[in-house]
């Protein structure tokens, strides 16, 4: 349940029920707690210690629920002005600073990574680039509208499509 529509909250684990901001910028959609818990329902073994990637970040909430859930660090992939300072608000307003930064290019490789880009422009060719820095047996989260539809991505399984109203959620490992 949000307080206001500029509002989210985490769903599980040592965060639960926090609210943390949401960028006021229609450049981002925040994610809605539905498919955040679905998501973390589908993954929650592969969260506790994994170093993980928050791409087209947001608000951050997809990063901050896996520290919630006990993930080692989080990089936030993040571009827009607006929703740089809502991630850093958030990651203060939470004392997560030592287990976070907020980055504009990923320079590692991570075992979790979640790609919500914004629905307008999927920007698919910078999701595939995203791909080579899953780990072995990483799993990769993407977000996206259901047109038009994601590339397929070489040397990774799919193992959930499902969709939610607007959004489809598609989870992979890396093969």
């Amino acid at each position: 349940m949000r307080k206001n529509n500029s509002q989210l909250r985490i769903i599980s684990g040592e965060l639960g029920g926090r609210l943390i901001d949401a960028p006021n910028t229609p450049a981002t959609h925040p994610m809605g707690d539905r498919e955040r818990q679905a998501i973390f329902n589908q993954i929650r073994a592969e969260v506790p210690g994994a170093k993980a990637l928050d791409a087209f970040a947001g608000s951050g909430a997809l990063g901050i629920e896996a520290l919630s859930l006990g993930a080692a660090s989080v990089d936030f992939l993040e571009n827009n002005p607006k929703a740089i300072r809502t991630i850093n608000d958030n990651i203060a307003k939470l004392n997560l600073g030592t287990k976070t930064q907020v980055i504009r290019t990923p320079k590692a490789h991570y075992d979790l990574i979640f790609a919500d880009p914004p629905y307008d422009k999927p920007q698919y060719k910078l999701v595939e680039e995203l791909v080579a820095h899953l780990s072995s047996n990483g799993i990769f989260v993407l977000s996206h509208p259901n047109l038009p539809q994601p590339p397929d991505f070489v040397g990774l399984a799919l193992i959930s499509d499902r969709n939610y109203a607007a959004a489809c959620i598609k989870i992979y490992r890396k093969i």
